[in-house]
Protein backbone atom coordinates (compact mmCIF):
# COMPACT_ATOMS: atom_id res chain seq x y z
CA UNK A 1 0.00 0.00 0.00
CA UNK A 2 1.31 3.41 -1.56
CA UNK A 3 2.17 6.11 1.48
CA UNK A 4 -0.54 8.46 0.03
CA UNK A 5 -3.26 5.74 0.22
CA UNK A 6 -2.53 4.91 3.54
CA UNK A 7 -2.15 8.33 4.70
CA UNK A 8 -5.40 10.11 6.85
CA UNK A 9 -7.77 12.29 5.38
CA UNK A 10 -7.36 15.96 5.43
CA UNK A 11 -10.41 17.73 6.93
CA UNK A 12 -11.64 20.79 5.77
CA UNK A 13 -9.62 24.38 6.79
CA UNK A 14 -6.42 22.16 7.66
CA UNK A 15 -3.37 23.09 5.38
CA UNK A 16 -3.86 21.63 1.64
CA UNK A 17 -7.41 21.04 2.39
CA UNK A 18 -9.11 22.17 -1.11
CA UNK A 19 -11.59 25.15 -0.85
CA UNK A 20 -14.59 25.11 0.68
CA UNK A 21 -17.25 26.78 -1.43
CA UNK A 22 -20.25 28.49 0.13
CA UNK A 23 -23.33 28.49 -1.49
CA UNK A 24 -25.73 31.64 -1.32
CA UNK A 25 -28.23 31.87 1.03
CA UNK A 26 -32.16 31.55 0.08
CA UNK A 27 -32.99 34.88 1.58
CA UNK A 28 -30.06 36.65 -0.27
CA UNK A 29 -30.93 35.18 -3.41
CA UNK A 30 -34.67 36.18 -2.69
CA UNK A 31 -33.25 39.52 -2.04
CA UNK A 32 -31.72 39.60 -4.96
CA UNK A 33 -34.20 38.73 -7.00
CA UNK A 34 -36.60 41.06 -5.96
CA UNK A 35 -34.08 43.97 -6.73
CA UNK A 36 -33.29 42.76 -9.85
CA UNK A 37 -37.39 42.51 -10.69
CA UNK A 38 -37.57 46.06 -9.09
CA UNK A 39 -34.68 47.85 -11.29
CA UNK A 40 -35.78 45.64 -14.19
CA UNK A 41 -39.40 46.73 -13.74
CA UNK A 42 -37.95 49.87 -13.96
CA UNK A 43 -36.32 49.68 -17.40
CA UNK A 44 -38.77 48.01 -18.82
CA UNK A 45 -41.38 50.99 -18.16
CA UNK A 46 -38.87 53.61 -18.78
CA UNK A 47 -38.22 51.63 -22.48
CA UNK A 48 -41.88 51.37 -23.18
CA UNK A 49 -43.57 54.50 -22.04
CA UNK A 50 -40.39 56.82 -21.75
CA UNK A 51 -40.02 59.83 -19.07
CA UNK A 52 -42.58 61.62 -20.84
CA UNK A 53 -46.24 61.88 -18.93
CA UNK A 54 -49.47 60.26 -20.13
CA UNK A 55 -51.81 61.24 -17.34
CA UNK A 56 -55.02 60.02 -16.94
CA UNK A 57 -58.04 61.82 -18.09
CA UNK A 58 -59.54 62.12 -14.76
CA UNK A 59 -56.23 63.49 -13.85
CA UNK A 60 -56.21 65.96 -16.51
CA UNK A 61 -60.13 67.09 -16.02
CA UNK A 62 -59.95 67.17 -12.10
CA UNK A 63 -62.19 64.47 -11.33
CA UNK A 64 -59.97 62.04 -9.67
CA UNK A 65 -58.28 63.24 -6.41
CA UNK A 66 -56.22 61.70 -3.59
CA UNK A 67 -58.76 62.57 -1.20
CA UNK A 68 -61.89 61.08 -2.56
CA UNK A 69 -60.85 57.34 -0.90
CA UNK A 70 -61.89 59.56 2.58
CA UNK A 71 -65.26 60.86 0.93
CA UNK A 72 -67.95 59.10 3.09
CA UNK A 73 -70.65 58.66 -0.24
CA UNK A 74 -74.13 57.12 1.45
CA UNK A 75 -74.84 53.88 0.60
CA UNK A 76 -78.24 53.75 1.79
CA UNK A 77 -80.33 55.43 4.74
CA UNK A 78 -81.84 53.77 7.97
CA UNK A 79 -84.06 56.50 8.89
CA UNK A 80 -81.58 59.23 10.16
CA UNK A 81 -78.26 57.58 9.49
CA UNK A 82 -76.57 57.67 6.60
CA UNK A 83 -75.53 54.34 6.25
CA UNK A 84 -71.73 54.31 4.70
CA UNK A 85 -68.22 52.77 4.65
CA UNK A 86 -66.83 54.49 7.57
CA UNK A 87 -70.45 52.81 9.67
CA UNK A 88 -69.77 49.77 7.76
CA UNK A 89 -66.16 49.83 9.37
CA UNK A 90 -67.47 50.54 12.68
CA UNK A 91 -69.69 47.43 12.80
CA UNK A 92 -67.37 44.95 11.40
CA UNK A 93 -64.86 46.86 14.46
CA UNK A 94 -67.63 46.06 16.97
CA UNK A 95 -68.68 42.12 15.49
CA UNK A 96 -64.52 41.05 15.44
CA UNK A 97 -64.10 42.73 18.89
CA UNK A 98 -67.26 41.59 20.55
CA UNK A 99 -66.96 38.16 18.90
CA UNK A 100 -62.93 37.52 20.03
CA UNK A 101 -63.21 38.23 23.52
CA UNK A 102 -66.94 36.04 23.86
CA UNK A 103 -64.77 32.83 21.86
CA UNK A 104 -62.10 33.30 24.31
CA UNK A 105 -63.79 33.65 27.41
CA UNK A 106 -65.67 30.86 26.72
CA UNK A 107 -62.45 28.31 26.02
CA UNK A 108 -60.55 29.59 29.30
CA UNK A 109 -58.71 26.72 31.08
CA UNK A 110 -56.66 26.03 33.45
CA UNK A 111 -53.86 24.90 31.50
CA UNK A 112 -53.97 28.09 28.96
CA UNK A 113 -52.73 27.62 24.79
CA UNK A 114 -51.09 29.94 22.91
CA UNK A 115 -54.59 32.13 22.49
CA UNK A 116 -55.07 32.36 25.90
CA UNK A 117 -51.44 33.32 26.87
CA UNK A 118 -51.73 36.51 24.59
CA UNK A 119 -54.65 37.09 25.74
CA UNK A 120 -53.83 36.97 29.64
CA UNK A 121 -50.52 39.06 28.40
CA UNK A 122 -52.88 41.73 27.10
CA UNK A 123 -54.53 41.55 30.04
CA UNK A 124 -51.49 42.01 32.43
CA UNK A 125 -50.26 44.69 30.24
CA UNK A 126 -53.43 46.69 30.37
CA UNK A 127 -54.06 46.18 33.93
CA UNK A 128 -50.42 47.43 34.37
CA UNK A 129 -51.27 50.49 32.44
CA UNK A 130 -54.77 50.89 34.97
CA UNK A 131 -52.55 50.60 38.20
CA UNK A 132 -49.94 52.96 37.52
CA UNK A 133 -52.38 56.11 36.93
CA UNK A 134 -55.68 55.48 39.21
CA UNK A 135 -56.58 54.21 42.53
CA UNK A 136 -58.04 50.70 43.32
CA UNK A 137 -61.45 52.03 43.60
CA UNK A 138 -60.95 53.68 39.94
CA UNK A 139 -59.29 50.71 38.79
CA UNK A 140 -61.96 48.65 39.33
CA UNK A 141 -64.35 50.97 37.84
CA UNK A 142 -62.73 51.87 34.53
CA UNK A 143 -60.13 48.92 33.51
CA UNK A 144 -63.16 46.98 31.94
CA UNK A 145 -63.45 50.84 29.62
CA UNK A 146 -59.64 51.05 29.05
CA UNK A 147 -59.38 47.36 28.46
CA UNK A 148 -62.48 47.55 25.65
CA UNK A 149 -60.74 50.87 24.27
CA UNK A 150 -57.88 49.72 23.49
CA UNK A 151 -58.98 46.75 21.97
CA UNK A 152 -61.80 48.54 19.88
CA UNK A 153 -59.55 51.30 18.43
CA UNK A 154 -56.64 48.33 17.37
CA UNK A 155 -59.19 46.29 16.01
CA UNK A 156 -60.47 49.05 13.45
CA UNK A 157 -56.77 50.26 13.35
CA UNK A 158 -55.67 47.05 11.98
CA UNK A 159 -59.18 45.93 10.07
CA UNK A 160 -57.77 49.42 8.29
CA UNK A 161 -54.99 47.68 6.05
CA UNK A 162 -57.52 44.88 4.82
CA UNK A 163 -58.60 45.70 1.15
CA UNK A 164 -62.36 45.80 0.96
CA UNK A 165 -64.85 46.40 -1.62
CA UNK A 166 -66.00 49.44 -0.14
CA UNK A 167 -64.64 52.10 -3.01
CA UNK A 168 -68.07 53.04 -4.22
CA UNK A 169 -66.68 55.56 -6.84
CA UNK A 170 -64.76 53.21 -8.54
CA UNK A 171 -66.71 49.98 -9.51
CA UNK A 172 -66.59 46.78 -11.15
CA UNK A 173 -68.65 43.92 -13.36
CA UNK A 174 -69.26 40.96 -11.43
CA UNK A 175 -71.71 38.27 -13.23
CA UNK A 176 -73.45 41.64 -14.23
CA UNK A 177 -73.38 43.67 -10.61
CA UNK A 178 -71.69 46.65 -10.22
CA UNK A 179 -69.16 45.83 -7.28
CA UNK A 180 -66.73 48.84 -5.21
CA UNK A 181 -63.52 48.57 -6.12
CA UNK A 182 -61.13 47.14 -3.22
CA UNK A 183 -59.96 49.80 -0.77
CA UNK A 184 -57.51 50.00 2.52
CA UNK A 185 -59.83 52.36 4.74
CA UNK A 186 -60.13 53.21 8.37
CA UNK A 187 -63.05 54.93 10.46
CA UNK A 188 -60.20 56.11 12.45
CA UNK A 189 -59.66 58.77 8.58
CA UNK A 190 -63.01 60.34 9.72
CA UNK A 191 -62.37 63.26 12.48
CA UNK A 192 -65.53 62.21 13.68
CA UNK A 193 -64.77 58.76 15.05
CA UNK A 194 -61.74 59.88 17.07
CA UNK A 195 -63.53 63.29 18.32
CA UNK A 196 -66.73 60.76 20.24
CA UNK A 197 -64.10 58.53 21.48
CA UNK A 198 -62.38 61.70 22.97
CA UNK A 199 -65.40 63.84 23.74
CA UNK A 200 -66.43 60.55 25.97
CA UNK A 201 -63.16 60.40 27.72
CA UNK A 202 -63.31 64.06 28.21
CA UNK A 203 -67.21 63.93 29.87
CA UNK A 204 -65.61 60.97 31.84
CA UNK A 205 -62.45 62.38 33.74
CA UNK A 206 -64.78 65.93 34.10
CA UNK A 207 -67.51 63.85 36.02
CA UNK A 208 -65.15 62.17 38.03
CA UNK A 209 -63.04 65.56 38.67
CA UNK A 210 -66.33 67.36 40.23
CA UNK A 211 -67.63 64.44 41.79
CA UNK A 212 -64.49 63.88 43.37
CA UNK A 213 -63.56 67.52 44.28
CA UNK A 214 -66.82 69.34 43.63
CA UNK A 215 -67.31 71.70 41.11
CA UNK A 216 -65.16 74.94 42.85
CA UNK A 217 -62.95 72.12 43.88
CA UNK A 218 -62.33 70.58 40.80
CA UNK A 219 -61.10 74.09 39.17
CA UNK A 220 -58.70 74.87 41.51
CA UNK A 221 -57.63 71.44 41.47
CA UNK A 222 -56.79 72.15 38.03
CA UNK A 223 -54.01 75.07 39.44
CA UNK A 224 -50.28 73.25 40.20
CA UNK A 225 -49.36 72.84 43.80
CA UNK A 226 -47.37 75.85 45.29
CA UNK A 227 -49.06 78.36 42.41
CA UNK A 228 -49.43 81.93 44.32
CA UNK A 229 -49.94 85.21 44.10
CA UNK A 230 -50.00 87.63 41.04
CA UNK A 231 -48.65 84.65 38.46
CA UNK A 232 -51.72 82.92 39.31
CA UNK A 233 -53.77 85.43 36.97
CA UNK A 234 -51.76 83.92 34.69
CA UNK A 235 -51.37 80.09 34.87
CA UNK A 236 -54.64 79.84 35.67
CA UNK A 237 -55.88 80.78 32.53
CA UNK A 238 -53.37 78.54 30.53
CA UNK A 239 -54.76 75.41 32.83
CA UNK A 240 -58.50 75.83 32.35
CA UNK A 241 -57.28 76.05 28.43
CA UNK A 242 -54.96 73.27 28.79
CA UNK A 243 -57.85 70.70 30.23
CA UNK A 244 -59.85 71.22 26.90
CA UNK A 245 -56.81 70.83 24.33
CA UNK A 246 -57.18 66.90 26.30
CA UNK A 247 -59.89 66.87 23.78
CA UNK A 248 -58.18 67.76 20.57
CA UNK A 249 -55.18 66.46 21.90
CA UNK A 250 -56.78 63.25 21.77
CA UNK A 251 -59.03 63.83 18.77
CA UNK A 252 -56.01 65.33 16.36
CA UNK A 253 -53.22 62.35 17.73
CA UNK A 254 -55.35 59.19 16.52
CA UNK A 255 -57.19 61.03 13.15
CA UNK A 256 -53.94 62.74 12.24
CA UNK A 257 -51.87 59.75 12.31
CA UNK A 258 -53.82 57.28 11.23
CA UNK A 259 -55.00 59.80 7.83
CA UNK A 260 -51.26 60.43 7.27
CA UNK A 261 -49.99 56.69 7.14
CA UNK A 262 -53.03 56.19 4.90
CA UNK A 263 -52.26 58.70 2.05
CA UNK A 264 -48.39 57.79 2.08
CA UNK A 265 -49.72 54.20 1.69
CA UNK A 266 -51.69 55.59 -1.17
CA UNK A 267 -48.91 57.66 -2.94
CA UNK A 268 -46.01 55.56 -2.53
CA UNK A 269 -48.36 52.63 -3.73
CA UNK A 270 -49.23 53.96 -6.84
CA UNK A 271 -51.31 57.20 -6.20
CA UNK A 272 -48.02 60.06 -6.95
CA UNK A 273 -47.09 57.85 -10.16
CA UNK A 274 -51.05 58.30 -11.69
CA UNK A 275 -50.97 61.71 -10.77
CA UNK A 276 -47.83 62.56 -12.78
CA UNK A 277 -48.70 60.40 -15.38
CA UNK A 278 -45.42 57.91 -15.29
CA UNK A 279 -45.78 54.36 -14.64
CA UNK A 280 -42.32 53.93 -14.29
CA UNK A 281 -42.89 56.21 -10.70
CA UNK A 282 -45.16 53.99 -9.39
CA UNK A 283 -42.93 51.07 -10.04
CA UNK A 284 -40.12 52.65 -8.63
CA UNK A 285 -41.99 53.55 -5.22
CA UNK A 286 -43.94 50.78 -4.56
CA UNK A 287 -41.12 49.14 -2.54
CA UNK A 288 -41.37 52.21 -0.26
CA UNK A 289 -45.15 51.97 -0.05
CA UNK A 290 -44.75 48.35 1.00
CA UNK A 291 -42.42 49.25 3.42
CA UNK A 292 -44.88 51.74 4.81
CA UNK A 293 -47.84 49.66 5.06
CA UNK A 294 -46.27 46.89 7.37
CA UNK A 295 -44.51 50.00 9.55
CA UNK A 296 -48.50 50.93 9.77
CA UNK A 297 -49.55 47.58 9.69
CA UNK A 298 -47.39 46.17 12.62
CA UNK A 299 -46.28 49.23 14.76
CA UNK A 300 -48.74 52.72 14.19
CA UNK A 301 -51.76 50.63 14.26
CA UNK A 302 -50.85 49.34 18.07
CA UNK A 303 -49.20 52.47 19.27
CA UNK A 304 -51.85 54.91 18.42
CA UNK A 305 -54.02 52.10 20.50
CA UNK A 306 -52.22 52.24 23.26
CA UNK A 307 -51.37 55.74 23.60
CA UNK A 308 -55.38 56.96 23.59
CA UNK A 309 -55.63 53.74 26.09
CA UNK A 310 -53.36 54.69 28.56
CA UNK A 311 -54.17 59.11 27.61
CA UNK A 312 -58.02 57.67 29.59
CA UNK A 313 -55.94 56.52 32.32
CA UNK A 314 -53.90 59.08 33.07
CA UNK A 315 -56.63 62.15 32.64
CA UNK A 316 -58.98 59.77 34.90
CA UNK A 317 -56.69 59.64 37.17
CA UNK A 318 -55.42 63.08 37.42
CA UNK A 319 -59.07 64.24 37.71
CA UNK A 320 -59.30 63.09 40.95
CA UNK A 321 -55.55 63.76 42.01
CA UNK A 322 -54.91 66.23 44.96
CA UNK A 323 -52.66 69.17 43.74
Amino acid sequence: MSAVAGAPPIAPGMPGSPPEHHGMSKARKIGYSLVGAWIGGIVLFVILFGFKSHKAASVVSGVFSPTNEFKLDTWFKLGPIAFNKGVLYLLITAAITIGVMVYIARRLQQRPGRLQVAVEAFYSFTRGMSKENLDENMQRKYFPLIATIFVFILVTNLIGYIPLPVDSGETFKLFGASIPSFQIYAADTNVAFPLILALGVFVLFTFEGVRHHGPIGYVKSLMPGGIKGPIVGLIFPIEILSNFLRLISLTVRLWANLLAGHMLIAFMGGELGVLVGDQWVQWLLLPFGIAIYLFEAVLIAGLQAFIFSILTAIYLGSAVASH
